[in-house]
């Protein structure tokens, strides 16, 4: 008998299934966030998937990362925040993390150091907020444990 091995077995990608790729929204109400999933290295993470949450409307998204680890949302402004989780090769367990629009924030971001903090804040770029996601090495995101 040969066992085959499942996606909850192996570590994938198996990303693909299920990713919406357009959205729906009113004119003018949304915001366009995007940035890039980087490794370690800076190198672009090209088969991860980001997934953002709006808790306070109970919205999200999910996206996966293009050739250069771009990823890209159209969304309400957060308010003051959305959650971020990450799944990418060789992670066994999702990372979550927090984007932040300039200019707010939470007991939450204020509870981490300044040098920590400006990982969570998106920058303003062309009418849009840029959120680059650093896995690890230089200015690595802060992730929360879960």
């Amino acid at each position: 008998m040969t066992l085959v091995p499942t996606p909850s077995q192996t570590v994938g990608p198996f990303f693909a299934i299920g990713l919406c790729r357009r959205a729906e929204n009113e004119p003018g109400t949304t915001l366009r966030l995007h940035g890039r999933l980087l490794d370690g290295a800076g190198e672009p993470i090209v088969d991860g998937v980001v997934e953002v949450w709006d808790a306070s409307r109970r919205k999200w998204g999910r996206c996966g990362t293009d050739a250069q680890g771009g990823y890209a949302f159209t969304i309400d402004p957060p308010d003051p925040c959305l959650h971020v989780l990450v799944f990418a090769r060789g992670l066994l367990k999702h990372q979550v993390t927090r984007v932040y629009a300039p200019g707010t924030s939470d007991a939450t971001l204020e509870s981490l150091a300044s040098e920590q903090r400006e990982t969570l804040v998106a920058a303003e770029e062309d009418g849009a907020l840029r959120f680059d996601i650093r896995m690890q090495g230089p200015r690595q995101t802060v992730f929360f444990a879960v």
